[in-house]
């Protein structure tokens, strides 16, 4: 069954938080982009050449994640825009502590 291509951010935030269920590949994703965040800031400071680390760094942790925990292909393959900015909105959500409850309701949706 192929899955269907999203027309809207909000049609695909379920789904991106369905391919996020195990908390290890959420935390490995926040790991990821907060080591991006820091490098970006000593980029910024001492050398712009730091700045080729950010990305391999954010999506190192984040793509070990899928193929090593989820065993699923990462949604920046399909839809890197909204992939990325469901990253932040996750990491985010993270650190309010309200991406667990997010990821109930996706899960019960999905169903």
């Amino acid at each position: 069954m192929s899955e269907p291509r999203f027309q809207t951010f909000a049609e695909f935030w379920p789904y991106y938080v369905r391919e996020h269920s195990l908390p290890a590949c959420r935390a490995l994703h926040f790991i990821g982009s907060t080591l991006a965040i820091m490098v970006l800031v000593l980029a910024i400071l001492y050398s712009v050449w730091l700045l080729l680390a950010v990305p391999v760094i954010g999506y190192a942790f984040a793509w070990f994640g899928h193929f090593a925990i989820e065993k699923n292909r990462p949604a920046t393959f399909k839809y890197p825009l909204w992939s990325f900015i469901a990253d932040w909105k996750m990491w985010a959500m993270m650190i309010a502590g309200r991406m667990r409850g997010e990821v109930d309701k996706a899960m019960a949706a999905g169903k």
